[in-house]
């Protein structure tokens, strides 16, 4: 590989893709897939009770943190900002990370930098890389396919087996639920921590998993339980935080790891909160005790249907764990696949029903989806079956088929997904509600352990459970009774068994804070009937930076 020739001298430029995201445009906007993975994929259809937040793109920001040279990184630029950032600053290397759906963008982009800065290096990574062809359709110089800290090291000619180092990320940005945007303060917000990219599972659906090698595939970026703690502290020191969001595809298989951290945080007393990815048959090799204990607050695990070939789930009896995680205060996310090749519009609707069923504290459902780049992919691609003439802008999982299915049809694909959110919603409540159900439970079982860290850890948990969240409960209680009387009497079951541990406080803050709670939810219903969309704002940071002469 060619490096660059001015090596760690070089300027560079890394940007995500340019906005507006959440409306339909030329370029594969997509009002139905907005820049917010919660209400895109998982609470969509909660109305004012969606979660709604936005995530930095991580990725461009890792990779300004390990090079030396002078980098300016632009994460949600409008397309007059990247035209401004382009003419304003010389950059010697442009560099643009991108998903699937945003190829329209990136090749808009590739011709804006050839017109605006035309001696510029492009480089193209991220998913939007495992396209097939996708050199033939946009106009870069270099496509990057797979992690990109050690390509973007080598190309400026520095080490790149030099260790990882970790920037400080916030996990979630400009928060809302139910009308309200959560205040930014420091340590308010989870950190996301990178311990590796990949998955080893190499489920044949999973863009994740052959993006970075395939099945039996992953890198990691923190080998040992040691250096990922030392990591941890460095980020907690540096922004406040008690809890960490981990993006790791599945956390829990790298149990030599997990146990090390975990005797880490003993030895040190840090009662951390940790949010993570796991497949069912990696968190049964843990004891709940031993998972409460590494801070285990959040799990989210696939939930591929009992009939799928998926090895993550055989032997498991995923309601009895999904139960007795939920009993130990550890909230879950389920993750269901719509539309496999077994379901058939005389069984789909019963496999919903088993996966609502579950009663997870929230539930991502995703059509079953051969994205370019995947083993599935390629599979459909050999048998015929894929759609000509789909738009790559809308091969996401949220909107219907992009194949043949044997025994649905792409209209009803977008059906049976619409009712499985639907469905979720109705028969088990907002989100916001199960997991308020979660956390009084875990309050329950562990605010009497005798390990003092636990006990830190689910006081500090209950304390927005004894104010904030009760007066949520109310406004919940009183909006469900209109949707299903009795998912609003077990609401208000929950928010008496609240007020029992917490009289005075609970109480008190229903009867103040709930009416105003209920007065925004159904602002913003309104807000959202007449079409409202939210946007992320634009970062621009720099690393090393010397300005142009």
């Amino acid at each position: 590989m060619e490096t660059h020739p001015k090596g760690s001298h070089a300027r560079i430029l890394l940007s995500s893709v340019f906005g507006p995201y959440a409306q339909d445009d030329e370029f594969g906007s997509r009002a139905i897939n907005p820049m917010e993975l919660y209400h895109n994929q998982v609470t969509r259809a909660q109305g004012g009770f969606s979660l709604r937040m936005f995530h930095r793109s991580w990725g461009i920001m890792m990779i300004q943190a390990n090079i030396s040279a002078p980098c300016s990184v632009l994460d949600f630029p409008t397309r007059k900002a990247f035209a401004r950032e382009l003419t304003k600053n010389h950059y010697d290397v442009v560099g643009i990370s991108s998903i699937i759906v945003n190829v329209g963008k990136v090749r808009e982009m590739c011709r804006m930098v050839r017109e605006l800065s035309p001696d510029s290096t492009i480089v193209v990574g991220g998913h939007v890389a495992a396209i097939p062809g996708v050199e033939t359709t946009i106009d870069a110089d270099h496509i990057v396919r797979g992690e990109g800290i050690s390509w973007m090291r080598r190309y400026l000619g520095e080490d790149e087996h030099a260790p990882i180092r970790h920037p400080a990320i916030i996990s979630g940005i400009e928060t809302r639920i139910m009308g309200i945007r959560l205040p930014q303060r420091k340590g308010g917000t989870a950190a996301t921590i990178i311990p590796s990219v990949g998955c080893p599972m190499g489920c044949n659906f999973c863009t994740t998993s052959s993006f970075f090698g395939g099945k039996g595939k992953f890198v990691n970026f923190y080998e040992t339980g040691d250096e990922l703690f030392e990591v941890m502290c460095k980020i907690e020191s540096e922004l406040k935080v008690h809890s960490f969001f981990v993006m790791d595809e599945n956390f829990l298989l790298h149990r030599t790891r997990a146990l090390r951290l975990l005797e880490r945080m003993k030895q040190a007393g840090k009662s951390w909160e940790l949010s993570i990815f796991a497949s069912a048959n990696a968190i049964q090799k843990y004891t709940m005790l031993e998972l409460v204990e590494l801070g285990v607050s959040w799990v989210w695990m696939g939930l591929e249907s009992p009939r799928s070939s998926y090895g993550k789930l055989q032997g498991t009896d995923i309601g009895q764990l999904t139960r007795e995680l939920r009993e130990h205060g550890i909230r879950v996310q389920g993750s269901t696949i719509v539309g496999l090749e077994h379901h058939t519009p005389d069984n789909i609707l019963g496999e919903i029903e088993s996966a609502v069923g579950y009663q997870t504290d929230f539930h991502q459902f995703m059509l079953y989806t051969p994205v370019p780049g995947t083993p599935l992919y390629q599979e459909m691609a050999d048998q015929g079956r894929l759609l000509a003439d789909i738009d790559p802008a809308d091969i996401h999982g949220q909107f219907k088929f992009n194949f043949r299915h044997a025994a649905i049809s792409r209209e009803d694909s977008k059906r049976f997904l619409d009712w499985a959110f639907w469905r979720d919603f109705e028969h088990n409540g907002p989100s916001l509600y199960r997991m308020c159900q979660t956390m009084l439970m875990g309050w329950q079982r562990y605010k009497d352990h005798p390990d003092p860290r636990v006990r830190e850890r689910f006081t500090r948990e209950v304390k927005k459970l004894s104010s904030a969240y009760n007066a949520a409960l109310w406004v919940m209680e009183q909006e469900f009774k209109k949707v299903n009387r009795d998912v609003s009497d077990r609401i208000h079951k929950l928010r008496r068994e609240v007020e029992k541990e917490f009289p005075v406080v609970a109480r008190l803050t229903a009867a103040s804070l709930g009416p105003v709670l209920l007065w925004c939810t159904r602002r913003e219903e309104k807000r959202l009937a007449k079409g409202r969309t939210y946007e992320p704002p634009t970062f621009v940071e720099r690393s090393n930076w010397v300005s142009a002469s």
